[in-house]
């Protein structure tokens, strides 16, 4: 039987870009122009748009929005692969200075605009398709999302525990990994079921030397 083509989330989720991670004030960012160019690559038809506030009765609009006080952008990515899947999300983010504060609204200049704009397509790219994802762990993302990427995350961890403890034990890993998710080919970073990585969690923690 043929073996089942991975999804764009699966695909995208499992790629490792921590060489290609920066820190700048503490804050981790995958570059825009990374992220970018890793999703075009192997999805070339993924758009995005970013969605301008309308500013007069005229309807010309700006790339920014504000409420008078602060100011944010708000930017939509499309993903879409050749077998007709498609991923989208819609995010938005606060415009902030290099100290990662909110810029007053009468503050606002293109290039704060722009700089934010960056960012904000950079996290709609992980929500939609998990590319860089585990760095916004922690942050506002939508609470389903974040146990996913939670749970992932601790099954990595158990499973590189309990494969030191013996080869047995190693050898018990890999099959109940392989046998949680016959797609995810024994990693739990490409199964996106919450009760499925709950169940593999609790089977993980039973192996014992």
């Amino acid at each position: 039987m043929a073996e089942k083509k991975k999804g764009i989330f699966a695909t995208l989720s499992s790629i490792n870009t921590t060489d290609k991670v920066k820190e700048k004030n503490g804050l981790k960012y995958l570059p825009w122009s990374s992220a970018i160019q890793i999703v075009k690559g192997i999805y070339p038809k993924t758009t995005f748009e970013v969605i301008p506030q309308i500013v007069d009765d005229k309807g010309n609009t700006r790339p920014w929005h504000d409420d008078g006080k602060s100011g944010w952008v708000e930017v939509n990515v499309k993903i879409e692969a050749d077998d007709g899947e498609i991923c989208e999300a819609k995010e938005m983010l606060a415009i902030m200075n290099f100290k990662n504060q909110s810029i007053s609204a009468d503050q606002i200049t293109s290039v704060d605009a722009n700089k934010s704009i960056k960012r904000c397509l950079c996290k709609a790219l992980a929500i939609a398709s998990g590319i860089g994802l585990y760095i916004y762990e922690g942050e506002e993302l939508p609470d389903e999302l974040a146990n996913v990427v939670k749970l992932q995350n601790e099954c990595m961890e158990l499973i590189k525990k309990k494969c030191n403890l013996s080869e047995k034990a190693k050898e018990k890993v890999g099959e109940i990994c392989k046998a949680a998710d016959e797609n995810a080919n024994g990693d739990p970073r490409l199964i996106e079921d919450i009760e499925v990585l709950s169940e593999l969690k609790k089977q993980l923690m039973t192996v014992r030397k």
